[in-house]
């Protein structure tokens, strides 16, 4: 089954029209996408956008074979000609299967937002699910097939594909396409690409032409990562968002709770309100039996909170304490955790503080917790696969 993507952008393209944002205004060229339209085998044509004859052309392809043409979501914008030749535009109801002279079959799949999702299949066996924009299946069984290709928002609403994953219909080999691309994403298609293989996806320009069924090298997600940066740089939101399109993932607090303390329980609840509902949560420095046992991926959140934790339990806060057994009980804790790391066979994001690059500890313990991170750090970082650096808001990538 042949797929040319005539436009991968949001419902009003990309750039927006009159919008000043960063994003819209480096988005030229390559990097400027109009609304998505698909065109499957020729013959059917899946939304119905301004210019679709033209981006067909520029594809080198044709509408002319088009025997049906699907709408996916409500059409707010200006209204769209119909060019000559092709049928009315229409919508399959939920739940019901549509058979094309062509042999294909297409059903519509309910969506919890307004809109209708559709899966085809070829008259050869090959299966393709599309989404509309901000969309997500609704009531979906464990146990699916997989797909062999999802073309999704999968930028707006990641949570369909972490859906998708724990009912089996995206499995290891399903060719994940993002369409719907808004301005969501500062940096423009680097970023975008990056973010998007972080969850196992990827992105086209428009006019592209892919293979539904053949092999395609699915982007590898990272099996262990580190996340650094300075205070409110946005390391946690990235760690957060590396995993949000999985359906499970033990998030670890290694801070604890801390009565009385309504800065910090702000911090806490601003943390758990952007987490996905189906993400469970631990609170506990305890991190190597977790990292020894099978299970979904964890999100640890933070390794300088741990290693407070572990400083407090071996007294390294007290020069003499410190001295006399404190630091090797310390390295001991840390080797024992970096181990744990190597070991593995989790899916692990890590959450850390980058520290020493600015004012120096006016303490001898505060001056020696950053020396311990520091180390921490570097040790950590040797066993992950990537290492990430959070700069106002940017991730830089160190490793990949």
């Amino acid at each position: 089954m042949e797929l040319t993507l005539l436009g991968t952008g949001a419902p009003a393209g990309l750039p927006r029209p009159d919008c000043p944002c960063a994003v819209c205004a480096v988005a030229r060229g390559a990097q400027a996408r109009a609304a998505t339209a698909l065109l499957v085998d020729g013959a059917l044509l899946l939304d119905l956008t301004p210019g679709a004859a033209l981006a067909a052309a520029r594809a080198g392809q044709s509408l002319a074979g088009v025997r049906q043409v699907l709408l996916t979501h409500p059409h707010n914008g200006p209204a769209v000609d119909l060019p000559a030749g092709l049928p009315a535009a229409g919508r399959v109801p939920d739940g019901r299967e549509l058979t094309l002279i062509s042999g294909h079959r297409v059903r519509a799949v309910p969506m919890d937002h307004p809109g209708t999702g559709y899966e085809v299949t070829s008259p050869e066996g090959e299966r393709l699910l599309y989404l509309p924009p901000a969309g997500a299946p609704a009531g979906l069984a464990e146990g699916l097939a997989a797909y062999d290709m999802v073309v999704a928002d999968v930028v707006g609403r990641p949570d369909a594909v972490a859906r998708l994953r724990a009912s089996g219909a995206v499995g290891a080999t399903t060719d994940v396409v993002a369409v719907h691309i808004d301005h969501d994403v500062p940096g423009g298609g680097p970023e975008l690409a990056r973010r998007l293989a972080a969850a196992g996806a990827r992105v086209v320009p428009d006019g592209t032409t892919l293979i539904v069924g053949e092999y395609h090298a699915v982007p590898d997600v990272p099996r262990r990562t580190l996340v650094t940066g300075g205070a409110r740089s946005g390391k946690s939101l990235e760690a957060e968002r590396r995993l949000e399109t999985f359906p499970e993932v033990l998030y670890v607090a290694t801070g604890g709770l801390r009565d009385g303390d309504s800065e910090w329980a702000a911090r806490v609840a601003a943390h758990r309100e952007r987490r996905p509902g189906s993400w469970r949560t631990v609170e506990t420095c305890d991190l190597v039996p977790l990292l020894a046992d099978e299970g979904p991926p964890l999100l640890i959140d933070c390794l300088s909170l741990w290693l407070t934790d572990a400083m407090d339990r071996v007294g390294a806060w007290d020069d003499a304490q410190w001295a006399a057994d404190g630091e090797r009980a310390l390295h001991g804790r840390v080797a024992e955790l970096v181990a744990a790391v190597r070991e593995t066979r989790r899916t692990v994001v890590a959450v850390t503080n980058e520290v020493g690059s600015g004012v120096v500890p006016a303490t001898a313990s505060g001056r020696r917790f950053r020396d311990e991170l520091g180390r921490l750090n570097a040790a950590f970082a040797a066993e992950c696969e990537q290492l990430l650096l959070v700069v106002a808001g940017q991730a830089m990538v160190l490793r990949s």
